[in-house]
């Protein structure tokens, strides 16, 4: 491997500018930005959206949700905690440098590190090891039934270039920390970032050394990421022609655009569920005119939000129609999905006002509820109206992404909603990552809320070492079971996500909600 100078690099960059008469721009307009573009620093899904295009991970999930090789040709399970992948040879970083084994050893300790917030994939790994140049071992602690799913979301950065810019470990956004890998990028994958404007606009030309082949001629060649808040702006820039695509469209306007002859709309269900967290970790809390105490310790008062909250409305009269409601922290897309779980108990908004009379709170409480800008601010001032009928005054604050992601690092918040897909397909991750008690090694990296029960990590660590099937599925229910009847979280709805787009785009709606700039064509 090489590192290619700085004047060197900038020479390549011009080359890489260069586009084909033919060139196909994609504009691809989308409610917030990636928060950074160092690929182990944020796992929030628009921060995938950007940093998938750049980078690439050993295993591929294809159009057709199915694993298919992406920098491994190959994996096989050689020991019961041992996994050998067989690496693509001749591939190279954007830079010029070769991969290899090594960077494969160096990235599974970087997502290992404190500052990674992709731990929940390596939950089980211990670590990696080089066999030969193009032949790596990953190590785990217990056997891992769905180790192969779980590195789909692990992308591969070049060791020599993250250690010659002082990026050998994720950057801490907690901390606001800058770190050259957060603005600039070098991936194997078909794109290159050429230009990055937080907020604004990120610019990715058409990697022409990809390992993958050249564009066709309907292929996209650059991708102009295109952050617009506001979701009237965003669908008249799409009117007017001056985006090809938006990745969200409000419930509202789905009508009028499936009317409009220059476009089109897909609508499908997204293998991610809108849910409520609660602190129940401080013993007061931060955000709350309640002094001496924390409501959301007592199960009755995380009841009493739950049975309030009309999710049906909020499906029909805000989200008009777009919406699964559930009781279930995961999707049917899901291993360890279960209907009997799905089911979400009856609102009841005099038994809630009993439940909070009776753990103490008859005449209610102040809150403040921190929502993210986007898919469902919408749905938190629905929310809010309904709590307010059983005597629970909230204070919303939205505020973008990056800015919403830090507070919840910072551990800044006493009740907040969050969308959550599971990209692994497999209820682990979400018994591991939001359900599991907070510091435990490797566990709860998302659990911002504090939910902690003892027989729930039992069970998660039953989970991620059961191999058969059946007993795994069975080990996924009962924590699920304990979990619900406690309310640790309040699960809300599945998402139904509508694509709009020129008439001429194809590309396929994905339940993970993905877009990948290499099967996206141009007409």
């Amino acid at each position: 491997m090489r590192i290619i100078t700085s004047l060197g690099a900038a020479c390549l960059g011009l080359a890489l500018l260069a586009q084909p008469v033919d060139a196909k721009t994609f504009r691809f307009a989308t409610t917030s930005d990636a928060v950074t573009v160092d690929p182990h620093a944020n796992n929030a899904f628009t921060t995938y959206l950007v940093t998938g295009q750049i980078y690439e991970s050993l295993i591929h999930r294809n159009d057709r949700l199915t694993l298919e090789p992406a920098l491994a040709l190959r994996w096989e399970q050689v020991e019961p905690t041992r996994w050998r992948f067989w690496l693509r040879e001749g591939v190279t970083f954007h830079n010029g440098n070769g991969f290899d084994a090594d960077d494969v050893v160096f990235t599974i300790a970087r997502t290992l590190a404190p500052t990674s917030n992709f731990t929940i994939y390596v939950d089980t790994v211990s670590h990696a090891e080089k066999v030969s140049s193009h032949v790596v071992d990953i190590v785990t602690r217990v056997p891992d039934a769905v180790i192969a799913d779980k590195l789909t979301r692990i992308l591969i950065m070049d060791k020599e270039w993250s250690e010659a810019n002082r990026s050998e470990r994720p950057q801490n956004l907690r901390d606001r920390e800058e770190l050259f890998a957060a603005r600039n990028a070098n991936g194997t994958g078909p794109f290159v970032l050429r230009s990055r404007e937080a907020d604004q606009r990120t610019v990715l030309t058409r990697n022409p050394r990809w390992w993958g082949g050249a564009p066709g001629p309907n292929d996209v060649t650059e991708w102009h990421h295109v952050t617009i808040s506001s979701d009237a702006t965003r669908i008249a820039a799409l009117l007017s022609g001056e985006v090809d695509f938006v990745h969200t469209v409000p419930a509202q306007d789905v009508v009028r655009l499936q009317r409009d002859p220059r476009l089109k709309v897909l609508v499908g269900q997204e293998n991610r569920t809108m849910w409520l967290a609660m602190d129940q970790a401080r013993d007061e809390l931060v955000h709350s005119n309640v002094k001496g105490r924390n409501p959301f310790k007592d199960v009755r008062v995380r009841e009493a939000i739950a049975i309030a909250i009309d999710v049906e409305a909020i499906r029909t009269r805000v989200l008009r129609g777009t919406a699964v409601p559930t009781g279930s922290m995961w999707t049917q897309f899901v291993t360890g999905y279960d209907e009997a779980f799905a089911r979400r108990p009856a609102v009841d908004r005099e038994r809630a006002r009993r439940l909070l009379a009776e753990a103490g709170y008859a005449q209610g409480f102040e809150i403040t509820l921190d929502c993210p800008v986007g898919a469902y601010d919408e749905s938190c001032q629905a929310i809010a109206g309904m709590l307010a009928q059983i005597g629970i005054q909230v204070r919303l604050n939205t505020m973008p992404n990056a800015v919403f992601f830090r507070k919840l690092q910072q551990q800044d918040t006493s009740f907040y909603g969050l969308t959550w897909g599971v990209p692994t397909f497999d209820a682990l991750y979400t018994l591991r990552g939001i359900m599991m008690t907070r510091a435990l090694a490797g566990g709860g990296s998302w659990n911002w809320g504090g939910y902690s029960n003892a027989r729930v990590d039992a069970l998660v660590r039953e989970v991620e070492a059961e191999t058969d099937p059946a007993k795994r599925t069975a080990l996924i229910h009962e924590a699920q079971r304990v979990h619900n009847g406690e309310f640790g979280h309040i699960p809300l709805y599945h998402l139904m996500i509508p694509f709009a787009m020129k008439a001429g785009v194809q590309m396929t709606h994905r339940a993970d909600n993905l877009i990948f700039g290499r099967s996206v064509t141009v007409e």
